[in-house]
């Protein structure tokens, strides 16, 4: 089972591109920890408290990491979504030059189901930066998005797009004959983009759920 443990973990963390010294600080270990575990069996198996750390980290049941069977309510069901590096800008754009998940964040997979049909692997969280849509977004928001939402499927609603190395987090409201887009921002500061083309539009994907902290 302790054998499983390790290729699992060494898995999660190829798929996940998670680096074992990252994991390591996560658990609050010395850099080489996991990777001793991992390839050299050392320690045998991975303490109670860090096995949870590292499944809630992942969205897994502890027992994939040599845990018990029962898993308990905090992992069971839960699906780890990639936030990625980059910040959507509600303002001038953010480059989008690495796209390499920095981290996960779990979320209760009935409570996805009831926002979008999309598959996991069809999701990511971004974060905003800028002004340009508030008060409906602020300045480091986090956003999930379903990038399975645009294309034909494009309606009235908040996007995330790609504009050269941009990223732009903005409204989009169709005309309902033309079918042309108005690119908008909610702070009524920043100026419209009128009748634009919606196939020269790089959509990533709709915006379908926000948090921020609370000051």
């Amino acid at each position: 089972m302790f054998t499983d443990a390790r290729e699992t973990l060494q898995r999660l963390c190829a798929e996940r591109e998670v680096d074992f010294a990252g994991l390591s600080r996560l658990v609050g270990r010395n850099p080489a920890y996991i990777q001793q575990f991992v390839r050299r069996g050392t320690p045998r198996r991975l303490p109670e408290a860090e096995r949870r750390v590292i499944a809630d980290f992942f969205g897994v049941p502890e027992s994939v990491l040599g845990g018990p069977t029962s898993a308990g309510p905090a992992t069971e069901g839960m699906v780890a979504i990639p936030l990625l590096p980059l910040r959507a800008a509600a303002g001038a754009g953010a480059v989008a030059d690495d796209e390499r998940p920095r981290a996960h964040m779990a979320f209760e997979q009935a409570w996805l189901r009831r926002l979008t049909g999309a598959k996991a692997d069809q999701l990511s969280l971004l974060q905003v930066s800028g002004d340009s849509m508030s008060p409906t977004l602020t300045d480091g928001d986090e956003l999930l998005i379903d990038r399975s939402d645009c294309g034909e499927r494009l309606r009235d609603g908040v996007y995330v797009m790609r504009i050269e190395d941009m990223l732009v987090v903005k409204r989009l409201t169709l005309h309902p004959v033309t079918r042309r887009v108005t690119v908008q921002s909610d702070n009524p500061s920043y100026a419209d983009w009128p009748d634009c083309d919606p196939g020269e539009l790089d959509i990533i994907g709709r915006v379908i759920w926000t948090g921020r902290r609370v000051a």
